[in-house]
């Protein structure tokens, strides 16, 4: 792009910015000394609010960048992460968002620790809790890194790492001033604009072929340099035995990890009820089925109207073919036109991607401070007194000191996911987010099952389910071609992968399942009937929650 034409697009892209922290600034007026105004804004969010928000922390850069990148470089292939991504909201809503609501008050660990003994309930999800949530933001900082040095006309190394650093910044700023109702808004804002976005961009792929979705797959075959097989299974999950088993462990991680994603499960507690919970699902299914369902439509026209060769040569992995794709259908580089429709789709994106990180850098400070600090701060006797009194009163920690711990965790989690998001760099960020579905599915996901409706499931069978989930997912993946041994990879000089599949959720989600179960069974506690009779009663009707 030209001088000018650059300026205009850093204008533009600078605008999201200057609004958002203007709500923060605005929002962090208001009081948030107590633990409950930090974490879940007090919960006086509408459904409709809390749906738009929750639609906007899922619709992530991996579904903006990564999913409509895969698409436009392998075809049918790619569209397994919008499948994957939207059928995953049936399990939410069926199984977790209302009973979720009813029986935490601000973590994941606080629905297990109901009726567990909760020092090492919730050391062990707030490690899992916190694991997940920087594999996720790695993803976000690597879109943020390949957008923005696209923006400023080119991808020096120097310009993404700078850009990696500011987006860190800036989500440290959020959640400490602003805390969840300054992420919620922001959350919201970003939702609208992305859909309208996705819409705008829909609209102009589909005009440009006349309404004729055939002619735009057509063409998109045409251009990708193969053909036929570009429409057809096969071209990304199809070399193998190998490519097949990472298209199901893939998929199992996509379906269901994010019933087990930290930041997901905490916008539950932002509403006042668990009716206004479910709704809320209902709202973001909406959204979101709608958004996936465009990211297709996106992903073969940048295909069709930018060349397959054209999006690889720009990004390896993908994440700049929408950016691109609004470039062209605005006219082309050097345009007016292109130009802003490109400066105004990488500021939706810039805003995806803040608001995203906000909302997973609370969730995990939550967890440090709520689960992680609070328990290793408690004396050990006091914990075994009563797990469950301290669970519905909040008293087991000073909500001050509490809330202050969240605000250095929140720049700590920061740091640790620049440094990572630095090296992660060429990796495409919807694969990253696959691997953070698939720690989430295997760690957090059986110990939430499990506790919600196992009569039986112990404290020992809650963490063995945790640990036995997350240790061999995070293994698996460092022993995986992501980390050594393939051009690819984090560590592309290095070879000492030892697990040939890129996901290790086929592997790792029955582990967590079953470590679970051994832990039950091998080691049975005597039952509290009485207290499975009050949590499940809880968890069912509401009664007595929070």
């Amino acid at each position: 792009m030209s001088g000018d034409h650059q300026t205009l697009a850093l204008v533009l892209f600078s605008a999201f910015v200057a609004v958002t922290l203007g709500i923060t600034t605005w929002v962090s007026r208001d009081r948030h000394g107590s633990a409950e105004e930090f974490y879940t804004g007090g919960r006086l969010f509408s459904p409709m609010e809390n749906g738009f928000a929750i639609a906007g922390d899922y619709m992530s850069a991996a579904s903006f960048l990564g999913i409509s990148g895969l698409i436009a470089l392998f075809g049918y292939d790619g569209m397994l992460y919008s499948v994957g991504f939207l059928v995953a909201w049936l399990v939410v809503l069926l199984l977790v968002a209302e009973l979720v609501r009813n029986c935490g008050r601000f973590t994941l660990a606080d629905v297990v620790a109901t009726r567990m003994r909760e020092r090492p309930v919730r050391i062990a999800a707030g490690t899992s809790s916190v694991a997940v949530s920087v594999l996720y933001l790695v993803a976000q900082m690597v879109g943020a890194g390949s957008l923005v040095a696209l923006l400023l006309g080119g991808t020096s190394e120097a310009a993404r790492a700078w850009t990696v650093i500011g987006v860190g910044a800036l989500m440290v700023v959020y959640v400490t001033l602003g805390g969840m109702r300054a992420t919620t808004w922001i959350q919201i804002v970003k939702a609208v604009l992305l859909m309208a976005g996705t819409v705008a961009l829909t609209v102009l792929v589909l005009v440009r072929f006349h309404g004729d979705f055939n002619a735009l797959l057509t063409t998109a075959a045409e251009r990708s340099g193969h053909g036929k097989e570009f429409l057809n299974p096969g071209l990304a999950y199809g070399g193998g035995w190998t490519a097949r088993f990472d298209f199901i462990s893939l998929g199992l991680a996509l379906v269901l990890g994010t019933a087990g994603l930290p930041h997901i499960l905490s916008r539950f507690y932002t509403v006042p009820t668990a009716r206004a919970a479910r709704r809320s699902v209902v709202w973001s299914i909406g959204l979101i089925g709608s958004f996936y369902l465009m990211t297709i439509v996106l992903g073969f026209g940048a295909a069709a109207v930018v060349g397959t060769p054209e999006v690889r040569e720009s990004s390896a992995a993908g994440n700049t073919a929408v950016p691109l794709l609004a470039l062209d259908l605005g006219g082309g580089a050097g345009s007016t036109g292109g130009t802003v429709l490109f400066a105004v789709v990488a500021a939706i994106a810039f805003a995806t991607i803040l608001a995203v990180v906000a909302g997973i850098t609370l969730a995990s400070s939550a967890s440090v401070a709520h689960d992680l600090y609070a328990s290793l701060k408690k004396p050990r006797a006091e914990s075994r007194a009563e797990p469950h009194s301290e669970t519905r009163s909040g008293s087991r920690a000073e909500p001050r000191s509490e809330v202050a711990v969240a605000r250095f965790a929140a720049a700590g989690i920061g740091a640790v996911a620049i440094a990572l998001g630095l090296l992660a760099r060429d990796l495409n960020v919807a694969f990253l987010v696959g691997l953070a579905f698939a720690v989430a599915a295997s760690a957090n996901l059986p110990v939430l099952l499990y506790s919600l409706f196992w009569r039986n499931f112990t404290t020992r069978g809650a963490v063995w389910s945790v640990y036995g989930g997350l240790v061999p997912a995070v293994l698996l993946v460092v022993l995986s071609p992501v980390v050594s041994g393939s051009p690819e990879a984090i560590f592309p000089g290095v070879d000492f992968h030892v697990f040939p599949l890129q996901n290790p959720g086929l592997v790792s989600i029955p582990l967590g399942f079953l470590a679970g179960w051994i832990g039950t069974v091998l080691f049975p506690e005597p039952a509290d009937e009485a207290k499975h009779a009050e949590s499940e009663v809880r968890s069912l009707t509401g009664a007595g929650a929070v």
